[in-house]
């Protein structure tokens, strides 16, 4: 059974719009050199979104092609940016850079929002508002936060999916789950595999009959929306459900290269010397261990077998760790806040 939530948890919207702003801060400043000097041409993810932005489809890689959400919100943006170029760098107006800013603009404002639903999470698991605050810059810090907000990718509505996700399984917040559920199936196909951990786990924020009727009408839209990409692109619906279940060939290459100096040395740069923190959260005996362990139990434990399962199946071992930041935040606050060796930063207060 979960534990009651600390008054700490319940802040007013002023402050959390300040914890927006300061996430929006970390993020925006160590991103922003990534989203001006990244050359485009080593990566062809970034080139499938802003054609997608563009609104064209044809050519668009099968695996990219249905996430449109990001896209076409940068988009959105990207427009009276573009009036602003034409008229301070005309040079610029006709290029890619107006698109590239809107995807560098809606990316950090997601990131942000997934900092702020962890470092709500993280009151929620009783650690205090300090060591949330470090959690936050931990996770946003990483190096996958600075790739995924200065480049055209979506994987920021992913982790804010995540986030939604495991927020609700502990505050039993019926919006987090439904704003989860609509919006799972859109940021990326492999939220099939966090469905049934929220079936199981977020059951305090809506029960099965809720939640299969959220995915269902989730899935309703979905459909649509991939017929319609389909139509655009020309592409026979049958050739996404081939490339879905060719990622299972994957699984090979991802283990042997989890297994790996190199592939360890990826895990460890997901959340840099951050990761040391647990470590130090291991020490101290066996009390000390379960001062932030037994609070994620099951709950959080599933939820990186979930991770585990994405990594594999992707072969993008350091991004799809990413994913974890939910959980590591959390752990990353309760040793700050709990654990003996961090005993400056046990105050509630």
């Amino acid at each position: 059974m979960n534990a009651a939530p600390s008054p700490s948890a319940h802040l007013g919207w002023r402050r959390l719009l300040l914890v927006y702003l300061f996430a929006i801060g970390v993020v925006a400043g160590s991103a922003y050199t990534m989203y001006v000097h990244y050359d485009f041409s080593h990566s062809p993810d970034t080139r499938s979104y802003l054609r997608m932005a563009h609104g064209k489809f044809g050519g668009v890689r099968v695996t990219h092609r249905y996430r449109v959400l990001v896209p076409f919100a940068a988009a959105g943006v990207a427009w009276p940016l573009n009036q602003v170029y034409a008229r301070i760098w005309p040079q610029r107006a006709h290029g890619e850079w107006p698109l590239r800013l809107g995807f560098y603009l809606i990316n950090t404002l997601l990131l942000a929002a997934a900092g702020v639903v962890m470092f709500q999470t993280c009151l929620l698991y009783e650690a205090s508002p300090a060591a949330a605050a470090l959690a936050i810059v931990a996770v946003l810090t990483s190096r996958w936060a600075v790739y995924i907000a200065g480049l055209p990718l979506v994987d920021s509505l992913y982790l804010l999916v995540l986030a939604l996700a495991f927020y609700a399984a502990r505050s039993g917040s019926g919006w987090a789950l439904a704003a989860c559920l609509l919006l799972g199936p859109h940021a990326k196909e492999s939220f099939v595999f966090l469905a049934p951990w929220l079936l199981i786990f977020g059951q305090r924020a809506g029960r099965w009959p809720v939640q299969l009727a959220l995915l269902t009408i989730s899935l309703i839209i979905t459909y649509g929306v991939r017929h319609w990409v389909d139509v655009q692109a020309g592409a026979p619906p049958q050739e996404s459900v081939n490339n879905a279940l060719a990622h299972v060939q994957n699984l090979t290459y991802s283990l042997r290269r989890l297994f790996s100096v190199k592939g360890a040395g990826e895990i460890f740069s997901i959340f840099g010397f951050f990761t040391l923190s647990l470590l130090a959260g291991l020490r101290g005996g066996r009390a000390a261990a379960q001062s932030w362990t037994q609070p994620l139990g099951w709950e959080g434990a599933s939820f990186l077998v979930v991770v585990a399962v994405h990594m594999l199946l992707s072969g993008d071992l350091g991004r799809m760790g990413y994913l974890a930041a939910p959980v590591f935040a959390v752990a990353f606050a309760l040793i700050l806040t709990r654990h003996p060796n961090f005993q400056w930063l046990q105050s509630n207060k």
